[in-house]
């Protein structure tokens, strides 16, 4: 399998947090829209990097005040389940559907895009989906134990190729507007690792409430992950910003994994309504799943394509 567990691939992990600062010596990473005076100077290091860890170099980064405070403010986003998925990890789930599907009932027309994640916004290829592991929600409590049953899949892997832009999904809803640039932003980063980012589509500095999507098997923008590491270092009274469409990494491999929640709750990734609006293709057919999630159309459609009657 092309994606890289959570806890594996350590050579990739290492050559991704070499990265971490290139290109940041000596240039302020704080954006207009942060109190006087604040400028986040960083070190350089010198390296040759993976191709899909190379920095992006017509990005620049931003940070913007935070809103809501975090509600455990004592503990590190590195060591929360809620903001980093390494803790909780995810399993593979070999009997679930792998593609999108179609569910009833209404949608946010303001919901992230996930086919906006890649440049050309392309129909996506899932070679593996997962599950999410639950989190008692108690800290620190117990977490990475038992799968999330509900949805049946809760992580797609969607296919990528080595080193290609991935990029902030996008949303009609903007979460703050720099008066002084007249930068526009759609999410702020959570959380940052070398090889995961965690997307808030608020200003909270939780997942309680709003839109927040996880993506694994992503190599960082190096700047972007300097300064997540510079702001969240100085107390997170702001963190990244993200414009639209603004690349902020580069795929690691041949799969990138997402997971999308709402509210804090973890949904279904695959739902086309929901997640791939206005992504349309007649010449791929999507399963419809039942108030129960079964896939109650599949069996019609193999049927039809081999010829048979329903």
């Amino acid at each position: 399998m092309a994606f890289r567990w959570p806890g594996l691939g350590a050579a990739a992990t290492i050559s991704c947090a070499l990265g971490m600062y290139l290109l940041a010596a000596a240039m302020p990473v704080a954006s207009a829209s942060a109190e006087p005076g604040l400028q986040i100077f960083l070190p350089i290091v010198l390296h040759q990097q993976a191709a899909s860890c190379q920095p992006i170099p017509e990005e620049s980064y931003d940070a913007i005040p935070v809103d809501g405070l975090s509600p455990d403010p004592g503990v590190s986003a590195k060591d929360h389940p809620d903001l980093n998925l390494e803790l909780r990890s995810y399993s593979e789930n070999l009997s679930a559907y792998r593609g999108l599907v179609d569910y009833s009932g209404g949608y946010d027309p303001l919901a992230p895009r996930l086919q906006t994640l890649f440049g050309d916004a392309r129909w996506p290829v899932m070679p593996h989906v997962y599950r999410v592991y639950q989190w008692d929600g108690q800290w620190p409590g117990t977490y990475g134990v038992y799968p999330i049953l509900s949805p049946d899949v809760t992580l797609v892997g969607l296919e990528s190729t080595a080193g290609e832009k991935i990029h902030v999904p996008t949303r009609a809803a903007e979460i703050f507007h720099d008066t002084i640039t007249g930068k526009h932003y759609v999410a702020m980063v959570l959380y940052a690792a070398p090889d995961r980012i965690t997307l808030k589509y608020t200003r909270d500095d939780h997942v309680i409430t709003g839109y927040t999507i996880h993506i694994e098997g992503i190599c960082v923008e190096p700047r972007l992950l300097a300064l997540y590491d510079a702001l969240a270092a100085t107390g997170r009274t702001y963190l990244p910003g993200l414009r639209f469409g603004q690349a902020i990494g580069r795929a690691i491999d041949g799969e990138i994994g997402v997971a999308v929640r709402d509210n804090g709750s973890f949904m279904d990734p695959r739902s086309r309504k929901d997640w791939w609006q206005g992504l349309e293709s007649a010449a791929v057919p999507v399963p419809q799943l039942d108030a129960s999630g079964e896939l109650w159309f599949i069996e019609q459609q193999r049927r039809l394509a081999s010829g048979a009657c329903p």
